[in-house]
């Protein structure tokens, strides 16, 4: 059985240039999705969410083999931050962000599997997250880059995005910054970590 691999299937959304910003058209994908807020290397919340995700990412492949017959690799971890003063990122003041941590999905994979994941999910870690969910995401028009390094050394990239990328474009702010986190920080040197970054935009 082939497995359906969907940073492939979308590759010019996995694969920007590193130190310049590229412009992609997201179209609109299904994901897994928890709500949190706080520093996520504090927040216990934020770990718990990520545990869930995993789990029920893995249970609806599962799933997805056994109704369907199709498999597919679990996409990476992805997150969308916000504040109310963007420039907090730069500042990397965490404390001050909400989240949202995510997991996408292929378009064949149904509610009703999600469901399956769900129950499979609370029968080994308990309460489900209130904010859990299963929904499309239309980001849309966006600039992104890859980073290499560690999350705290995006400062400087996400401040030449704000101050001089988008205003010599003419753009502005159309969503939370998001992020992709290509290598597992667990068994990846800070130094090579691989993120995506991207900013959903429009015209000034």
């Amino acid at each position: 059985m082939t497995k359906f691999d969907l940073k492939q299937a979308h590759r010019k959304l996995f694969n920007p240039p590193k130190d310049n910003f590229a412009e992609v058209l997201v179209p609109a994908m299904p994901f897994v999705k928890v709500d949190g807020a706080g520093d996520p290397n504090t927040a216990d919340e934020y770990k718990t969410a990520v545990e869930w995700l995993y789990g029920i990412s893995y249970a609806m492949k599962f799933a997805a083999k056994e109704a369907l017959n199709r498999d597919y690799v679990v996409p990476p971890l992805e997150a969308l931050w916000w504040a109310d003063d963007p420039a907090t990122f730069v500042r990397r003041e965490k404390d001050r962000w909400r989240w949202t941590v995510m997991i996408m999905a292929p378009d064949f994979v149904t509610d009703a599997m999600f469901e399956k994941g769900v129950a499979k999910t609370t029968a080994k870690r308990g309460d489900r997250p209130s904010s859990l969910r299963f929904e499309s995401y239309d980001e849309g028009r966006s600039l992104q880059t890859l980073h290499i390094g560690s999350y705290d050394d995006e400062g400087p990239t996400l401040k030449r995005l704000h101050e001089e990328v988008m205003p010599t474009l003419g753009v502005t702010f159309n969503g939370a910054h998001h992020e992709i986190y290509l290598s597992d920080p667990r068994k990846t040197e800070p130094a090579k970590l691989k993120t995506i970054l991207r900013q959903p935009i429009r015209e000034h």
